[in-house]
């Protein structure tokens, strides 16, 4: 019996990984019941990360944090043996707050408040996923959750934010817990954007934070002080504006190495050991573009099923790639909701059930052959 791995990402606003892999699933069973299918939702590091490691088996273990605007918020981590893994978006994330951006203000407290649950877990390794942040703070709140003290001039602790670090006068990281020196962090992202200046943290992602172009400037400069008073060299490294600098503090402060995040979730749940001897890879997210092939979830799962020799198609939303560009991913074709139904507003109001019926329609003849 032929075996069918589908290992999509989430479709953004729509549907979690989890529920894409379902119902193209319960399609391809309809198509062809002698069929071994394999159902692996995947992240590559931001929203949805925790739940594609628990998937995998991780135990989930709930906290309840400082969310990005201060008040508590319920979320989770994921535990296996000693690896714990951290998601960014379930402490710190911009969708948490709807309508309401605070670009000046926001924090990453809540996120080191994670990290410091998973050490009191017993993990020695986090692995810490970075996406979809709401604050602009360099990690700043993550690193006060972990102990370290970030003082203003008259001796008092800064307050959240990262217009606060503007009145940055001095950084005590003799705080920091020490459970940190003994556990290996990694820091799985894809982003490599510097800190600072026009491609850094505040210029690029502050705008989708809400941030003003005057925002931007003085995010931008608070950003600056903080780097200048850790005193570690790492803003200029690609990387270091993850999260809106999450990944500078990460590097400098708790001397995370950086990995790509597809790459680290792929191994964390034994994909390779999975697409072992598997007649075809169904991957795919809601939008398949040129931001697929830079990192994105598809392409990492397309890489590691071409390493096995295991063909590899695709189900989005909607397809703006051609064939030449998807072949240079390793993904034979890709199949959209916008072929079932054109109309891209009943494709997100609808998408479970159109993609099973666009699951009915993967040529499994050609491609199990």
């Amino acid at each position: 019996m032929p075996r069918v791995v589908v290992a999509p990402d989430k479709f953004k606003g729509t549907l979690t990984a989890a529920q894409v892999a379902a119902h193209v699933a319960a399609g391809l069973r309809r198509m062809q019941v002698d069929l071994d299918v394999v159902e692996v939702p995947i992240a590559d590091g931001g929203d949805g990360t925790v739940d594609a490691a628990v998937a995998a088996g991780f135990r989930r273990v709930a906290a309840t944090v400082t969310g990005p605007v201060g008040s508590p918020v319920d979320a989770s981590f994921a535990v296996r043996g000693q690896t714990g893994l951290v998601e960014l978006a379930a402490a710190s994330g911009l969708a948490m707050l709807g309508d309401r951006r605070d670009p000046l203000g926001a924090t990453s407290r809540g996120t080191g408040e994670l990290i410091r649950a998973a050490l009191d877990a017993g993990c020695t390794e986090i692995v810490l996923g970075v996406g979809g942040s709401a604050s602009t703070d360099g990690g700043a709140g993550m690193v006060q959750a972990l102990g370290a003290r970030l003082l203003d001039p008259a001796g008092a602790e800064l307050a959240a934010g990262g217009a606060a670090l503007l009145k940055l006068a001095r950084v005590e990281l003799s705080g920091l817990d020490a459970r940190l020196r003994e556990s290996r962090i990694v820091l799985a992202s894809d982003v490599d954007n510097p800190l600072l200046g026009p491609h850094g943290a505040a210029a690029v992602y502050g705008p989708q934070k809400g941030a003003t172009a005057r925002d931007v400037e003085l995010l931008d400069t608070a950003l600056a002080r903080w780097a200048r008073l850790v005193d570690v060299d790492v803003a200029g490294r690609p990387g270091a504006g993850a999260a809106g600098g999450v990944g500078y503090a990460a590097l400098a402060v708790l001397q995370a190495v950086m990995r790509p995040g597809i790459d680290v979730v792929l191994e964390l749940i034994g994909f390779d050991a999975l697409v072992a001897g598997a007649a075809l890879v169904i991957t795919g997210e809601g939008a398949l573009d040129e931001q697929t092939l830079h990192g994105k979830a598809p392409a990492g799962v397309a890489a590691a099923a071409r390493r096995a020799g295991v063909p590899v198609l695709a189900v989005c939303g909607r397809c703006l790639l051609p064939p030449g560009r998807l072949a240079e991913a390793g993904i034979e074709a890709a199949y959209a909701l916008t072929d079932v139904e054109p109309d891209i507003t009943r494709c997100m109001a609808a998408p479970g059930p159109l993609l099973e019926q666009l699951a009915g329609r993967i040529d499994l003849a050609s491609a199990l052959r």
